[in-house]
């Protein structure tokens, strides 16, 4: 932070909490005509957002004890809603379709699909 505020033609790379918690100090730049802010990074039209993914190894589930209550855990309202403990932390919640079709795969332990090739 302080090498960005003592270059005013500096440029960073950093999650959207840190530019809001630092609104004061630096500015958002525009991507394609696109502001980032709360709602262009939950849609995904700010270009340079992108979501956060975590993976359970197939092989884990079932094997490992708590992976089930981990993702259930962790998809759940109360952790990445809008309003949940993770919004505190900075994440962006996904639109509400979306998290729900995701917190259903995940209740499922549903894999992900595997790429052609």
């Amino acid at each position: 932070m302080q090498k960005l505020v003592a270059n005013p033609k500096a440029v960073g790379v950093f999650g959207y909490s840190f530019l809001e918690q630092n609104a004061d100090k630096v500015k958002g730049t525009k991507v394609g005509g696109v502001v980032p802010d709360y709602e262009t990074i939950a849609d995904a039209s700010y270009p340079i957002s992108r979501s956060l993914y975590f993976y359970v190894k197939d092989a884990h589930v079932g094997a490992i004890p708590g992976i089930k209550e981990y993702v259930a855990e962790f998809t759940s309202e109360k952790a990445w809603g809008p309003d949940g403990y993770l919004a505190d932390k900075g994440l962006i919640a996904l639109p509400d379709a979306d998290r729900k079709a995701e917190a259903k795969n995940a209740k499922a332990l549903k894999p992900m699909a595997k790429p052609a090739h």
